[in-house]
């Protein structure tokens, strides 16, 4: 929530010339910073406020780390850059991921108690984005921005208005992001809540470790082809094949039970998440103004953040009430179905 009103106002910071670079980086060290304290945290109440910290400065940084594909690239290669981009974010978050599943798991055999191994995989995980951040900050330069007029965070607030209006007479972003609400609801949903989903079905941890480490390997090569398929069809048949693809995830999720199915949609979901973020990313570049990136990437940042938020809420609610977390889970189907109809209004207003 914090972070989903901070956006909007960093966003425009973002655009302000010669701040996009400075203003990552400053946030980048606060969550490398929060990232490694996590591991000294001995109560539940001081881990939550570094959490906090560094899931903001996390989510921070992916505001101005979204914004800056228009300054990296031109419009005809946008999908496939915006593909490559996360593709090889799953790819080499397996390393991090196997690193300190390795020490946390090895902790007793080597006499290291969980303390130390906890402090060890924190260290790593921020060491991790410090050093894969380094060549983005070496070769990054803003190209689009806006120039400053007085104070910067004041004037910050005046080109935000300005942008809220904008939004109400430019329709196809409008619809957009509704339709981008939803359907992203849906994919957070089921990446946040899929280990607690398969405890809750009784399956064991160590086969939910694996298969989301299987998801990351699937959507490594997946991003790719979808970036490459965008040669050669729209980004909006992509979409929409994707958000068709968790339409039937959703509902292949009610009848799941046993440990083969929850693999079978690890590697579903890997098919087809890379797709569905990285074509969603380049196709909002493509139809804002690319001076507004950081700005509109800030309001895009709401919808995200607003939804995985009311996803997990209603599968929530609705396990509560049925006593059955699979008809739960199969209500986020109803998100898709929203998305998709959204979505195809947005692009026939284009």
């Amino acid at each position: 929530l914090l972070t989903a009103l901070a956006g909007p106002v960093f966003g425009t910071v973002a655009d302000t010339k010669g701040y996009k670079k400075p203003v990552f980086t400053i946030a980048l060290g606060i969550g490398a910073i929060a990232s490694v304290a996590l591991g000294f945290a001995k109560y539940w109440l001081a881990f939550l406020v570094v959490f906090v910290i560094a899931k903001v400065g996390y989510s921070v940084t992916l505001v101005f780390y979204d914004s800056m594909l228009v300054d990296v690239t031109l419009e005809d290669r946008m999908d496939e850059v915006s593909s490559q981009g996360y593709a090889w974010g799953y790819i080499g978050s397996c390393i991090p991921f196997v690193a300190c599943l390795g020490v946390v798991l090895g902790a007793k055999p080597l006499g290291i108690g969980m303390q130390t191994a906890m402090i060890i995989a924190f260290i790593i995980t921020a060491l991790w984005w410090l050093l894969s951040s380094v060549p983005l900050l070496r070769s990054y330069r803003q190209k689009y921005f806006a120039e400053v007029n007085g104070h910067v965070v004041k004037d910050s607030f005046k080109r935000l208005g300005k942008t809220f209006a904008e939004l109400v007479k430019e329709k196809h972003i409008f619809v957009f992001l509704l339709a981008f609400f939803f359907y992203i609801d849906g994919v957070y949903t089921i990446i946040d809540m899929a280990t607690a989903y398969g405890s809750a079905l009784g399956l064991s941890s160590t086969g939910l470790l694996l298969a989301l480490l299987l998801t990351q390997i699937v959507a490594f090569p997946f991003a790719i082809i979808f970036g490459r398929l965008a040669k050669k069809y729209s980004a909006e048949k992509l979409i929409t094949v994707c958000i068709v693809a968790y339409l039937g995830v959703a509902i292949f999720a009610i009848f799941l039970h046993y440990q083969w199915q929850f693999w079978v949609l690890a590697v579903w979901v890997g098919m087809f998440q890379g797709g569905v973020q990285a074509l969603s990313r380049s196709y909002f570049t493509k139809i804002i103004p690319a001076n507004q990136s950081g700005e509109f990437f800030g309001l895009m940042d709401i919808c995200g953040k607003g939804a995985s938020f009311m996803g997990t809420t209603i599968v929530s609610l609705i396990s509560q009430l049925t006593g059955n977390i699979n008809i739960g889970v199969g209500m986020i189907a109803v998100l898709f179905v929203i998305g998709i109809i959204l979505f195809r209004r947005a692009a026939a207003l284009e």
